[in-house]
């Protein structure tokens, strides 16, 4: 068996961590993964705005908590929820791609 060290690619590092795409220990990280991505994408373009959570939370109708947990990546977010908060709250537009 393969140990991280003998990883030559980040897709091979993913496949001896977590498993190979498909299993359940690798979809589970992929799906926290991108959790994290949205919630770094919301943080950092809530901090250009220069908006407190609190106020975005205001804007868009949600609690700050809401705010909170989405950009530390806790929880799943509807996509229509994310649209409101970047597209009302933020002034930004989505766009979504699907490969």
């Amino acid at each position: 068996m393969k140990e991280l060290k003998d990883a030559q690619t980040f897709e091979e590092l993913l496949d001896i961590k977590y498993g190979r795409t498909g299993t359940k220990e690798r979809d589970e990280f992929e799906l926290k993964s991108k959790s994290f991505i949205i919630g770094e994408m919301l943080k950092e373009t809530r901090k250009q705005a220069g908006i407190s959570q609190e106020e975005l939370a205001r804007k868009t109708g949600t609690k700050k908590s809401y705010i909170s947990r989405l950009e530390n990546g806790k929880i799943d977010v509807q996509v229509s929820t994310l649209c409101r908060i970047f597209e009302v709250g933020l002034g930004r537009k989505v766009n979504l791609t699907l490969t």
